[in-house]
């Protein structure tokens, strides 16, 4: 139902024009060299798209190719997190209450379990999952959303998590005053870099959640001396 009402939000954005809004000539026309107008109509943009479902990979492009790679790297991450609060708290609001009754009426199960593992340390459980080349931007924030994982913890890995990508498609809309090679070489390592950290920091958290099951499963000492 989540899902269902956000893509049906995408299409009536759609058919208003926010697609058209998405595009490199209505960012010359509407938000290059606005200031400070521009910048809040490129956040806003970029938070309801998002947050409908839009790639962010489009929406870092665009902000690079706007405002350059530094400045367009800061507003991808920051307009990109803006649309991940938005479905989130959609989530929360509307499919949170669902969901817990569901878990108290069957107990502990599927449901239960995913919920625990993402309530367990959600900033590094979103860090991960932002830097990692796979999974759904939109169904991350929705099932976050209906879990019971704290907001802040959750945007801010996952706000961090954004940036490396954010970088590279930034980079890649700058027209940074180097050969394109150059550039597409670049983009291509900051992306295996971060996914390198994102596998680095998934084996430290598992090895660490083994550890803790360890502990917990183990056998009282004084018990086991009775």
């Amino acid at each position: 139902m989540l899902i269902a009402s956000l893509v049906a939000a995408g299409l009536a954005a759609r058919h208003l024009g926010l697609a058209d809004a998405l595009s490199e000539g209505w960012m010359d026309a509407h938000v290059r060299g606005q200031g400070l107008l521009g910048w809040l109509t490129f956040l806003g943009l970029a938070a309801l798209g998002t947050g409908v479902g839009l790639p962010r990979q489009v929406v870092s492009f665009l902000a690079g190719y706007v405002y350059g790679f530094v400045a367009g790297t800061l507003l991808g991450v920051a307009g990109t997190t803006l649309g991940a609060a938005l479905s989130f708290l959609y989530a929360r609001v509307l499919g949170r209450g669902p969901v817990a009754r569901r878990m108290a009426r069957r107990g502990p199960g599927r449901i239960a379990r995913a919920d625990a593992f993402l309530a367990r340390a959600p900033f590094s459980t979103a860090l991960v999952i932002r830097l990692m080349p796979v999974g759904s931007n939109i169904l991350t924030n929705l099932l976050a959303g209906v879990s019971s994982v704290p907001a802040l913890p959750f945007l801010l890995g996952s706000a961090l998590g954004f940036v490396p990508q954010t970088a590279v498609f930034a980079l890649l809309g700058s027209g940074f005053k180097v050969d394109l090679a150059w550039r597409v070489s670049l983009s291509a390592l900051l992306f295996l870099l971060s996914t390198w950290i994102g596998w680095r920091i998934h084996r430290a958290r598992r090895r660490d959640a083994a550890l803790v099951d360890d502990d917990a499963s183990a056998p009282d000492a004084s018990s086991s001396g009775q």
